[in-house]
This record gives structure tokens, sequence and C-alpha cells, in this order.
């Protein structure tokens, strides 16, 4: 059979009839809508089809109607990768090097590190809405909250969304310590949840709202759905966690090891391959029946968050099917970054500060009114078979599942696993080049702008092997995490408390699990990927991160010094406002002996 080429591939699928019939002319082809489904903190393996053992029947349901990606890398936290979703272009050069909270002082505002979505790139909303498209976005954002930056800023027609990293899933509340408020918006002005919000149902629900809305202009859409599911706080329906009641019971240990099971049964993974218990990893047997007891509990809760957060997604393709949508619908899932693995009580002065912000009993966890997360145990079990979690260069912190399908074209096949390297920055051209939009090639209105460093995955989707970056190498910096991908082997380095700073060679081929470190062994090859990401390093910009730094110890900073803000305005303002009655004290005292004076003159 003779091999597509790239062009003559997106053509394909862009063209390819269902059934055998003489094919219709470019122009006469209605262009397909897209839907971007973003998890926020879903590791490796949460999902079903890749090898969870909770629900998501919908997600499955895409999965196996077409590609499932299982060597996809994105950022170790979440606004990088969005950026680099947005853009097709680099977290250094998109201005996320780092994000606001966990960027180090010494940092901020140098090139590349505006924390922010800058102005030297164009968004895929500005792509797609330039070719004719409809484009919404609703739910998280976390690239920028003033009016130059907001999603309506940055090409979509219609954005319901949040600026911060997280926030309640039951009520407009922010993550107490760490913001003000939630800084929820619509088309750029503050907007207000209602009262039955639950932030799956509701994000779903606005983006039917707005893609019935423009139905009738006949014109393709671009939907980007930025779910807070399961970011911390951890919280689902009752329902929903009572569904996991039975489950959990003997720990993150046996279910990693399940999970890892699984996903070789599944074809993610090699059959056999290594893995390793992270050091950070609680011994369950050492847990106190409490706190067993809490942590079987939140793993329901995170569960149950992910079974709401599919069965919305069903309800959107339902939606897209009684309209007709369906068919000619592009689907993309993927996660932001790996497992979460952050425990907000790690230290007395966060846990009491959250006592008295939350209801933290055993009963209340994942309900409303809760503050919960699945930590480091856990986490591993999220990010099984892999190593690391989110914040990590190591493969748990950034390599997640991709699913990517079109289920009105047959030239995606069915059911396929592809283990070709892939990238978040991969994503934007790829449906540029399926949808027949143009890429701005550098320069957009008639300025110079970032070019997209992404590649299209349109030859992996046709079935071809290997993958489109071959033997090339792509770097990767964030908080001092780094990393170097070329073909089958990564150099990767890890920072305190998830590393030691030392540098290490993997056989990602064989050894997913970054279990036996090869830099001796391959002196020549780790030599020259070494020269490979300080040219990388170079040429992005990246700067060394300060001694002593970590990406938690960071974020407890921000938290704390935000606080220290809101408590210095208080007091300024009770100081202001005591100040103020003592001199309206003083000057009616005065005004008071000034008028006895007078009388008594009199």
């Amino acid at each position: 059979m003779k091999r597509l080429g790239t062009s003559a591939l997106a053509a394909a699928l862009l063209l390819a009839p269902v059934q055998a019939a003489p094919p219709a002319p470019a122009a006469a082809v209605k262009r397909p809508n897209i839907v971007i489904l973003l998890a926020d903190d879903w590791g490796f393996s949460d999902v079903g089809a890749f090898g969870a053992e909770y629900a998501t029947p919908n997600l499955d349901a895409l999965a196996y109607a077409g590609m499932r990606f299982s060597n996809f890398h994105v950022a170790g936290s979440c606004s990088p990768s969005r950026a680099m979703l947005q853009t097709g272009v680099m977290n250094h050069r998109n201005g996320l090097g780092n994000m606001p909270e966990t960027i180090p002082d010494a940092h901020r505002g140098k090139p590349g590190y505006d924390t922010v979505l800058n102005h030297r790139v164009v968004t895929i909303a500005e792509l797609f809405g330039a070719a004719g498209y409809n484009t919404y976005l609703t739910g998280k954002w976390h690239l920028g909250s003033d009016a130059t930056r907001l999603p309506e800023a940055r090409g979509y027609d219609r954005a319901f969304s949040l600026a911060d990293a997280g926030a309640d899933n039951f009520e407009q509340r922010p993550i107490e310590g760490l913001y003000d408020t939630a800084a929820w918006t619509e088309n750029g002005k503050p907007a207000t949840l209602p009262k039955d919000y639950y932030s799956s149902t509701f994000v779903v629900q606005k983006m039917i709202d707005y893609i019935d809305a423009d139905r009738a202009s006949g014109k393709p859409f671009l939907a980007s759905i930025n779910f807070l599911a399961n970011h911390i706080p951890i919280q689902a329906p009752d329902s929903d966690i009572a569904r996991y009641a039975a489950m959990y019971k003997e720990g993150w240990t046996k279910l990693r090891e399940a999970r890892a099971k699984r996903a070789a049964a599944l074809g993610i993974v090699p059959a056999g391959a290594p893995m390793v218990t992270m050091a950070t990893t609680p011994d369950w047997a050492k847990q106190s029946a409490e706190e067993r007891a809490a942590a079987v509990r939140v793993m329901q809760a995170y569960a149950g968050m992910a079974t709401a957060m599919d069965r919305e997604i069903g309800r959107l393709v339902a939606h897209l099917k009684a309209t007709g949508q369906y068919e000619n619908t592009i689907f993309v899932f993927l996660s932001d970054n790996g497992a979460e693995p952050t425990n907000p009580f790690g230290s007395l002065r966060n846990r009491l500060f959250l006592d008295m912000q939350y209801d933290l009993s055993t009963a209340n966890i994942g309900r409303r009114g809760s503050f919960s997360a699945i930590g480091p145990g856990w986490a591993s079990a999220g990010a099984s078979p892999l190593s690391g979690y989110k914040f990590s260069a190591a493969e748990g912190g950034l390599r997640v599942p991709l699913i990517v399908t079109w289920p009105g074209n047959k030239t995606i096949r069915a059911g396929a696993v592809n283990g070709g390297l892939a990238h978040v920055t991969d994503i934007l051209p790829t449906l540029t080049e399926l949808a027949g939009v143009a890429d701005h090639g550098g320069s957009w209105k008639g300025k110079a702008v970032e070019p997209v460093t992404g590649r299209s995955l349109v030859p992996m989707l046709g079935g071809a092997a290997g993958s489109v970056h071959g033997n090339d190498p792509l770097g990767y910096e964030l908080s001092g995490n780094s990393a170097l991908f070329r073909g089958d082997y990564k150099l990767v380095r890890n920072l305190a408390p998830t590393g030691d700073g030392k540098w290490r060679l993997y056989d990602l081929k064989n050894d997913p699990g970054e279990t036996k470190d090869l830099s001796a062994a391959e002196p020549a090859r780790f030599d020259a990927m070494m020269t490979d990401y300080r040219a990388y390093a170079k040429a992005n910009g990246v700067l060394d991160m300060p001694a002593g730094y970590t990406a938690d110890a960071q974020i407890n900073q921000y938290a704390w010094e935000q606080q220290g803000k809101k408590r210095a305005i208080k007091a300024g303002l009770w100081l202001g406002g005591g100040i103020v009655a003592l001199t309206a004290l003083i000057w009616g005292w005065r005004r008071r002996r000034r008028a006895r004076r007078a009388a008594s003159a009199v």
C-alpha cells in the first residue's frame, strides 16, 4: 500500500467519505468542528482506556473510536501546558517559563518569564476565528487576567473562564489562602455562578449553550472545554462518591500495581515494564486507622469527580449526536500535567489555616465545604506505571493520556494505540492541518510573532510508524526540572524534593518507568544529549533556579504572601478607620470647646 505524504493524508482525513462514493469537491466539504477536552491533573492511567479502575465510559468510547497516544508529553504544571496547547509554541517563548504561583521573585518579568500568555504568540482561537470558525472557551484559563489577556481578547468569541489555577467546585469560592476571590468572568466581565453550580456540569452546559446560540450561522466551531476536575479541592456529587464506597481499601501501592497490569494488557505500556516505588510514597501499612479512612474517602471522591466529568462529556456527545454535529467533530482529550502529589496539610500552619476555612472531617471529604487532595500516595497510582508526578520532569509528571477521534472519518484506525513521541505543541498544527486552516507562518496582522514549534501528528493518525519528531531533539524545562527527548531516549534532571539534581539517561521505549539509568553505560549518547539540552536552554532563555528552590515551597510562600497582603490591607483599613474616627473625635471636641469659649465670652 502506498504511504500518503503529510499533505495528502490530511486531505484524505478531511475529504474521505464514510461510504464509497465519488469524492466531493473540496469546497463542498463542510469543515470539521473541533472539541478540545482538557482535564486538570489527570495522571497517565487516570482514564479507563489507559488503565483506570473507575468508570469513564464516554472517554473510553472516544478512545476506542479513534487513536490513543501512549507517549504524549505536556509540561509538569498547568499554565505552561495550556499556553503551549493554545499556541503550538514552547512555554519559554510564549511567556510561561514559569507560572505566577511557582516563579521565584528573581525570575519574574525576565524574557520568557512573563507568567502570562505574552503578545508575541497567536492562539488557536485567533487562527480558527480568522478562518471563519465560531470560537468558544469555558472553564479554567490561567493564562492572564487583565483585559488584554482574557480569552475573548485572545480570539474567543464567547468565553466563561476562570483566571486562577483552581477554585471550589460547588460554589463561587476561591482556594482559600491562595486567592482572594474566584475570578470567573464571561466575555471579559465579572460573572456570577448559578446556585446549583457544579464545575464539570457547568462548563459543559455553558459550552452547549454557546454552540446552540450560533448554530444558525452555519459556521463550524472550535470549542475548548477546560475542566476543574480533578484539581484540588477534590469534590464530587454525593452519588458519585457513593458509587466507589467499597473500593480503595487496600491502599495506593496495590492500586499502582493493578493499574500497571491493566495498562500493559491494553497495550499502553510494554508488558513486564519495570517500575519503581517513589521515595515520597508513604507506606500504607504504617498509616493509622484514621489516616487510612481519610485516604480511602479522598480516593473515592477523586474517582467520583472523574466519573462526574466523564458523564458530562457523554452529555455533550449526546447533544452533538442529537443535533447532527457529532460525525463531523474532531475530539481531542488530554490532561494538562500528571497527577497532583501536593499535600496541603503538610505543615501545621497550613493545617490550622485550612481547618478554620473548611469542614475537614473525614465524613465531609469530597462534599460541599470540604478541602482535600489525594497526596503523593494516590498520585503514584494515578501516574502508574510511571515514575514521578506533577511538577517533576519525570514521566509521571509529563506523560499524560491523549485521545484523538473523528467519528465520521474512518482514516483514523479505530482503537489504535500509537507509541511514538508526541508533544502538546503538536496539537495546534495537527488541528489546523486537519481542518484546512492556514498557519500564521510567523507573521500576524503585520507583525512578527513566534513561529509554531510543534509538528502535525497527521502522519501518526494515519498509521505511520514512529514519531513525527524522528531523531530530532525536543527540550523542556520548568522550575529547574529539565528534560531532552531524542528518539526513544530521554535525558532528565529533577531537583528536590522529587530528585537530587543529577542528570540521568533512560530508554523510554523499554523502560517508561525510568528505572535504569544508562548515563554510565552510554556516555557518548549522554554527552550528545547534554549538548542538545544546553543548545535548547540557550535558545529559549532558560534561567537557573535560585539555590534551595522547590515549587512546593514557592507555592506556600506565594500563598502566605497573599495572606499577608490581605492582613495588611485589613490592618490598614482598621488603622485608617481608627485614625479617621480619632480625628473626628478630636475635631468635634475642639469645635465644642471653641463654641463654649465663644459662649462664655458673650
